[in-house]
């Protein structure tokens, strides 16, 4: 027999919203690795070039030597990393409201496309046809 918590645990797994956010955790993590390598690799060269050949990543401030802590490592603030970082969320976010966006614009098409429309206007000969009927009855 089965524990009731092994059950209903594989009827959580089973589900299709559990199984399509796992996927969609994957592809996110392999989609934030490639858009991390565009900012590292394509984008951040040509802004590092263009501002005087630095590396966002060795921007630093170093901290004055805290003289309680003689001999100790010097400590720094990287904030050039904190800005390649915001970097990769404002494209990373780009990227997403714009595939958010074309998903959108796909399922109104698709409702569009599924709702009955209203019949066509007859037209005058039709009309006129049906008057002729319509008096012919009478």
């Amino acid at each position: 027999m089965k524990s009731a918590f092994l059950q209903e645990f594989k009827e959580f797994a089973v589900k299709g919203n559990a199984i399509d956010m796992a996927v969609g955790v994957i592809i996110g993590g392999a989609f934030g690795k490639i858009v991390s390598s565009i900012v590292n690799d394509l984008f951040m060269p040509p802004i590092g070039w263009l501002i005087g050949g630095i590396d966002f990543k060795d921007l630093k401030y170093d901290l004055p030597v805290n003289p309680l802590n003689e001999g100790g490592e010097p400590v720094s603030i990287a904030y050039g990393n904190f800005l390649q970082t915001c970097i990769d969320f404002i494209i990373i976010a780009f990227c997403v409201f714009m595939l958010v966006r074309l998903i959108m614009k796909l399922s109104r098409k698709k409702k569009e496309a599924a709702q009955p429309r209203a019949p066509a206007e007859p037209s005058e000969e039709v009309k006129l046809l049906r008057e002729i009927r319509d008096a012919l009855q009478k």
